[in-house]
């Protein structure tokens, strides 16, 4: 087998009883790194160690993943000045935490024959957190709710969007 010393030099092909003790007498581990290759490559190394830098690797990887939440604002066509900026506020918040928000007005019987009650909430909701976020989708009506997403500033937009 051909080994490979702790530094990563060649130090040659030898016996597989000979590689071991070689790696015993600098006390390391020898590990196989190529089993398919002809002949088999091994590497003199701290074995617990490697598996350490390893897992340290694999959670500082996970460490930098971020994952993006959904959040949710529901309103009503005739929210009141107040409690539209107390919400405006909270999706300004998850905007500028980095989330989506999705917003939605959400109509009741009759109010459901005046969309643009929605629509101007919408519009204002727009032109007041344009700084922070812009709409990811069009305005649209999902059964008795009228949806709009936004998206942090900065963010690509998905495709056929404009």
């Amino acid at each position: 087998m051909r080994v490979i010393g702790e530094d990563g030099e060649q130090i040659g092909i030898m016996p597989t009883r000979d590689a071991i003790k070689l790696a015993a007498e600098r006390g390391y581990d020898l590990v196989e790194v190529s089993p398919t290759a002809r002949p088999p490559v091994c590497k003199i190394m701290d074995y617990g160690r490697y598996k350490y830098e390893l897992a340290k690797k694999a959670k500082d990887a996970k460490k930098k993943q971020r994952s993006l939440q959904l959040k949710e604002m529901r309103f009503r066509p005739k929210t009141e000045d107040h409690d539209y900026t107390f919400k405006m506020r909270h999706v300004r918040e998850f905007l500028n935490q980095g989330n989506k928000v999705k917003v939605l007005v959400v109509f009741r019987g009759r109010e459901r024959a005046h969309v643009e009650f929605g629509q101007k909430i919408l519009d204002k909701l727009k032109a007041d957190l344009k700084d922070v976020g812009e709409p990811a989708t069009k305005p649209k009506m999902e059964g008795r709710s009228l949806t709009l997403t936004f998206m942090p500033k900065g963010q690509e937009k998905p495709s056929g969007v404009p």
